[in-house]
């Protein structure tokens, strides 16, 4: 399994590259890094720099998205998603490795 990018997340992804004026080339990497309240962070940027050896890559809506195969391990099943409501706006992440997370969502234990 791998992780997942919601059609709602695509489109808010496609808009800003479109917004910001990245080129078409440029990929989606989602990863995960040591810190946050609860161990582990989520990463999400922009990129060009992708290593076959390293990394995987998935197509979702229209938008690449590389994922190193170490946070791969962490990140494996979890969906990305765009939420917009009235208390907040951004993306989620729903991960099923993840046994605790903070209040912010922007962390997690594994």
């Amino acid at each position: 399994m791998a992780i997942i990018l919601t059609e709602k997340a695509a489109a808010e992804i496609l808009r800003v590259r479109d917004e910001q004026k990245l080129d078409q080339d440029m990929f989606l990497r989602i990863g995960v890094t040591g810190g946050g309240c609860s161990g582990f962070s989520y990463t999400m940027g922009f990129d060009k720099t992708y290593d076959e050896k390293a990394d995987s890559q998935y197509d979702y809506h229209g938008v690449r998205v590389v994922v190193d195969k170490k946070s791969s391990l962490y990140l494996d099943g979890a969906t990305v998603d765009w939420y917009e409501g009235l208390e907040r706006r951004g993306f989620t992440f729903d991960n099923p490795n993840a046994v605790k997370t903070c209040g912010c969502g922007s962390s997690f234990q594994a």
